[in-house]
């Protein structure tokens, strides 16, 4: 599933969309909030510029936006549907999940965004 080459790959690790050998971020920990966007220019091994274009990653917010209603949703789900909680508890429950998953949510909204625009070169790999 995970398998080098795959988009899920690239968007899951956060590797470059086109070589899938390094991570396109400074700090690979989403955790360490201070460096969360933190990016590298290009690609060291292929040479990709991950800054496609200026202003590049501001459509990631459409992405964001997509999963974050994702997450939402899911959380209410399994508080109120799942569990029979009061509306003000899966409330709760859905503020509480996209805080905790706010650091991921951006990652994987960039990574899926520059993997819309970019894919795998097996060539690129041969060096």
């Amino acid at each position: 599933m995970l398998k080098k080459g795959s988009k899920l790959n690239s968007i899951l690790t956060g590797t470059c969309p086109k070589c899938q050998n390094e991570s396109m971020y400074l700090d690979k920990n989403p955790l360490h909030l201070g460096s969360v966007l933190k990016m590298n220019e290009k690609c060291s091994h292929c040479g990709l510029k991950y800054q496609i274009e200026p202003s590049f990653f501001y459509g990631a917010m459409y992405v964001s936006y997509g999963l974050n209603v994702a997450v939402g949703i899911a959380a209410f789900i399994i508080s109120n549907v799942i569990f029979n909680s009061s509306l003000k508890v899966a409330f709760a429950a859905i503020i509480a999940s996209l805080i905790i998953l706010f650091p991921f949510v951006l990652r994987w909204s960039r990574n899926i965004y520059i993997n819309m625009f970019v894919s795998y070169d097996p060539s690129t790999n041969k060096k």
